[in-house]
């Protein structure tokens, strides 16, 4: 080990020493007790800022709108080095609300879909408690100990939490009315702005270095038939356009396999659903409806292009349509964005696998089949090389078993400290190297 690489050492584990269990679960807990649903996340972003600012770091509130803003820090070097973003969102997928939740989140609220913390042993259980809020209390806690470690940085160490992380449009309830509040929004905003660096981490789940991830296309379908009534079913020409449209999920159902398939390779394996499904008049029982509406979520690789997955889906499309030609249908792309890759060389990739080889003794592996899309496609779209890292699942120890919103919703504090310490250590290997020469 020459000498710079040992002064870096010796910073690191000075910061490390200052990450403390105790403090995550603090963080952890103020995050839950705020509820942040996308659209509505400004309480919870001053709230950060004021964090930030106790920290030592020079804060900032970034507002998007009366509801909706982000939270920067910035620990300042001296000028001689690069510029790291450790990024997080602040959203729940999920409101926390059973007016808007239920009956689609399940028949009731569990405890851990409400926006109260609740301290179970080493978890913290609550909305979002993992997933934003338990990566992003990681970030603070690493850039808190940085800061009273009085590391000399030679580049900036930026912090910033943004509005808008969840794969979601605009929320209609509660009078809000904008549409475009989700799917990064807070993350393109705050780049608009001016906050920019030379590298990015964001804090997202899977304990292990990633560096491409999927895209996503959103389609909706609409399938016509004839708004009839019961009592002339059998008198009248009779095509429900609720049965027409079953046929077509059907036979996409069957499709999205192969499509995921055909497109996994390198880090990802793109999945299809159908995800929401609209027609006719529920007080209105005796009649079928002209028109049945679905929308389907297909992810994307990163080599390839929005337009590429819209022929492939109208490809297959009209061979449902030749299959059955009864069947009336159009369709519409109706949201895109595009998968994005890093390459696995660039230094925030190699400062990331370094940082997660020294904490685990091990060789990096990735976790490859990934289909989750994050803010790190804004990122990189915008020309940031970006490395993700984050948390592994709970364990067999945690107050609820394993499952989709439990993994969203509990958090083990002990892998928020291990986060912590990996991003500490990324941290000091880039923002205290000197800068590259182009």
């Amino acid at each position: 080990m020459n000498e710079p690489e040992a002064q870096q050492t010796a910073w690191i584990e000075d910061a490390w020493k200052r990450i403390d269990a105790e403090r995550l679960t603090e963080l952890v807990i103020g995050m839950v007790d705020i509820p942040s649903p996308t659209g509505e996340e400004a309480p919870l972003a001053r709230w950060l800022t004021a964090t930030l600012d106790e920290a030592g770091l020079h804060a900032s509130y970034q507002e998007m709108d009366e509801r909706q803003g982000n939270a920067v820090g910035r620990l300042r070097g001296d000028g001689t080095g690069e510029d790291l973003l450790l990024y997080a969102p602040i959203d729940t997928l999920t409101v926390g609300d059973a007016a808007e939740d239920v009956p689609w989140i399940g028949p009731e609220l569990r405890e851990d879909m409400q926006p109260t913390a609740r301290v179970r042993g080493h978890h913290v259980m609550g909305l979002g408690a993992s997933n934003p809020k338990g990566h992003a209390a990681a970030i603070i806690a690493a850039a808190e100990a940085i800061a009273r470690a009085g590391i000399p940085l030679r580049g900036d160490l930026i912090v910033a939490f943004g509005a808008g992380g969840m794969p979601t449009n605009g929320r209609t309830t509660r009078d809000l009315t904008r549409r475009n509040t989700g799917q990064g929004a807070g993350c393109s905003f705050l780049l608009e702005q001016g906050v920019w660096a030379d590298h990015a981490v964001i804090a997202k789940p899977g304990w292990a270095v990633a560096w491409e991830e999927v895209g996503l296309c959103w389609f909706e379908v609409g399938v016509r038939g004839n708004f009839s009534y019961v009592g002339s079913r059998h008198r009248m020409p009779y095509r429900n356009a609720i049965d027409h449209a079953a046929r077509v999920i059907t036979a996409l159902e069957q499709w999205f396999p192969d499509y995921s398939a055909r497109h996994t390779d390198g880090l990802v394996a793109p999945q299809g659903i159908v995800s929401s499904i609209e027609a006719g008049w529920p007080r209105m029982a005796s009649v079928t409806p002209a028109l049945c509406r679905f929308v389907v979520d297909l992810r994307t690789s990163p080599r390839s292009t929005p337009s590429d997955v819209r022929r492939e889906f109208a490809a297959q499309l009209a061979t449902i349509a030749a299959a059955n030609p009864d069947i009336d249908l159009d369709w519409d792309m109706i949201l895109a964005i595009p998968g994005t890759h890093t390459p696995d060389d660039a230094p925030v990739v190699r400062a990331a696998k370094n940082a997660w080889e020294t904490i685990t003794g091990k060789t990096h592996e990735p976790i490859v089949a990934n289909s989750g899309a994050t803010d790190a496609n804004i990122l990189r779209s915008r020309g940031i090389p970006t490395a993700r890292i984050g948390m592994d699942r709970i364990g067999s120890d945690a107050p609820l078993p394993l499952d989709f919103p439990s993994g969203m919703n509990v958090v083990d504090i002990r892998e928020t400290a291990r986060l912590a310490r990996h991003l500490v250590h990324t941290a000091i290997t880039l923002c205290t190297h000197e800068r590259r020469l182009q």
